[in-house]
């Protein structure tokens, strides 16, 4: 989907759990357990869920003239990770979070699109989601992706007793929405391309 830039999405293994939870943890006023997340890996069979790695490179320590034979090695860093439920053709979104240093970079769109991308390759035929009736800047990424709201979960968040609302996109494997999906996508390859490797390496 996406063109060459330094992240890479990648199936979520249980040795990921520490720095899944420390960003759960930055992202979350009702942060889960890592033994819900124990639970979604190793037991929920319906569970796919996923981390985005930012494939940085070390710097070689400065030795004089060996500094140029120093090789550079490629360090993996967890900046933000998601999830879904697959039960007969419908994925619901479970999770989604990007660690906060790294927002504002167009990650969360690459999340939501890589589900979407990995759900539409497993048969879905819809996808849907709950989102804080207040998150107005998540709700716009998801109406740009198709999605729209179908119902309310009244005080569903029990640290503010904020509604949720239910949100759905149909029809994700027809051709209509394959087409408006890749355009988005190119635009979105395009924006991650751009993005400075200097302000990327002083962000890890």
């Amino acid at each position: 989907m996406i063109g060459v830039i330094p992240f890479s999405f990648e199936e979520m293994r249980w040795e990921d759990m520490p720095a899944v939870m420390a960003i759960e943890h930055r992202s979350f006023t009702l942060p889960w357990s890592a033994s819900t997340y124990r639970h979604e890996l190793l037991e929920n069979k319906n569970a796919y869920y996923f981390v985005l790695r930012y494939q940085a490179e070390t710097s070689p320590r400065r030795f004089g003239w060996l500094t140029r034979r120093a090789r550079r090695e490629p360090v993996a860093h967890i900046v933000g990770y998601a999830g879904f439920w697959l039960i007969t053709d419908e994925a619901h979104i479970s999770t989604i979070a990007v660690d906060p240093h790294w927002r504002g970079r167009g990650l969360g769109e690459y999340l939501l699109a890589s589900m979407i991308e990995r759900a539409i390759a497993l048969n879905a035929a819809s996808i849907t989601l709950e989102v804080r009736e207040g998150n107005r800047v998540a709700q716009n990424l998801y109406r740009k992706y198709g999605f729209v709201v179908t119902g309310q979960r009244p005080r569903y968040y029990q640290d503010n007793h904020e509604n949720a609302l239910l949100m759905a996109v149909e029809g994700v494997n027809g051709d209509s929405y394959r087409q408006s999906f890749s355009r988005l996508t190119a635009a979105l390859s395009a924006r991650l391309a751009q993005m400075n490797a200097y302000s990327l390496r002083n962000t890890v």
